[in-house]
């Protein structure tokens, strides 16, 4: 007769201490990244794709920009998974509407509220808002 063998199950709870934005534009990444650099005074530099695993073994590829100082972390990410994959879910799925997702941890000005502002006066975007993150099932996406 076999021993019954016990399995214990880690469960970890991760500190979401991000904000996340969700922009519609009709820009580029690279230029979108730019309208940021010259309107925040940030250099937001292109990173290598996020990749991300996602059940059932699928993983996709997303476009990356990122600036970071000791008080503030800023990343662009295109929503949209690349051109040249089979088809993938969105970065955050929950929004497919958006073009691209900003995420920003910050100890000074950058705060969701007034990077809302700020892209709002980039003429090509059309809609800016802040993703609430309590009702999210994708946040994982953005632990890395």
């Amino acid at each position: 007769m076999a021993a019954k063998i016990k399995k214990n199950k880690l469960e970890i709870e991760y500190s979401y201490d991000f904000e996340l934005l969700g922009v519609r534009t009709s820009l580029k990444g690279y230029k979108l990244a730019w309208h940021l650099n010259k309107t925040l005074r940030t250099n937001l530099v292109k990173q290598q794709d996020l990749i991300v695993h996602f059940k059932k073994g699928q993983t996709a590829s997303y476009d990356h920009y990122s600036f970071r100082t000791p008080l503030n972390d800023l990343n662009l990410f295109r929503n949209k998974p690349l051109e040249t994959e089979s088809p993938a879910p969105e970065l955050v799925p929950e929004f497919p509407h958006f073009d691209f997702i900003i995420m920003t941890q910050s100890e000074e000005n950058l705060s969701g509220n007034r990077l809302q502002e700020y892209l709002r006066t980039i003429p090509s975007v059309e809609l800016v808002t802040l993703i609430p993150l309590t009702a999210l099932k994708s946040k994982d996406n953005f632990i890395f």
